[in-house]
């Protein structure tokens, strides 16, 4: 009787290869044989199921978004319903710092990505830009609410100020990454920004 591969639980395994391997090495050293090595798997498995390097990395990226957003969500289970709307923007916002293991392979891998993307036009194909684009328009829904309830004032630009905050927290998570700052630090400017924001 033949055996029944679960392709998923296939494609996953590279995928988990695949952040070993960017984690400990960083981006540039994966490669689809690389990735096969660390995935325990063939060359000519990964090609089946990714067909490119682009295609591969890609499908990492997709991958930690979906975990991203699980911690998110996770970070607002703990907090009253109805959530405030500075809570809610607060751990929108604090998820995309690298504050633990989790989220330092995602923007580790994140950052990577779009270094190589500028001069790779494979992967700058790929629509990797999705996921920020995600956020800020979740930005800017939950600001705009502020703004109705008084929590914001009224003359302020909710895109801008969307923009800025995802502008902020990738330059405090980047200061994180290479050791400008703690993680603690990093949330510490977050929150100092969220203050002057939610009282103006």
């Amino acid at each position: 009787m033949p055996k029944i591969v679960d392709h998923e639980v296939r494609r996953g395994q590279i995928v988990d290869g695949l952040l070993r391997l960017a984690a400990r090495e960083g981006l540039h050293a994966v490669t689809m044989r690389a990735v096969a090595a660390e995935a325990g798997v063939s060359l000519r498995l990964v090609q089946h199921y990714f067909q490119t390097k682009a295609r591969l990395m890609h499908a990492a990226i997709d991958y930690l978004e979906r975990e991203s957003r699980k911690r998110w969500q996770a970070r607002l289970a703990d907090v009253p319903h109805p959530t405030p709307v500075r809570t809610f923007v607060e751990a929108l916002v604090a998820e995309a710092l690298p504050v633990g293991d989790q989220s330092r392979a995602f923007h580790l891998v994140w950052t990577s990505y779009a270094v190589l993307a500028m001069t790779d036009p494979d992967l700058a194909e790929q629509p990797f830009v999705e996921g920020p684009r995600r956020l800020e328009r979740q930005l800017a829904d939950a600001l705009t609410q502020a703004r109705t309830t008084g929590e914001l004032a009224d003359d302020l630009d909710v895109n801008a100020e969307a923009a800025r905050l995802l502008a902020i927290s990738h330059g405090l998570g980047t200061s994180v990454l290479v050791g400008q700052r703690t993680p603690t630090e990093a949330v510490g400017v977050l929150r100092y920004h969220l203050d002057r924001l939610f009282t103006s």
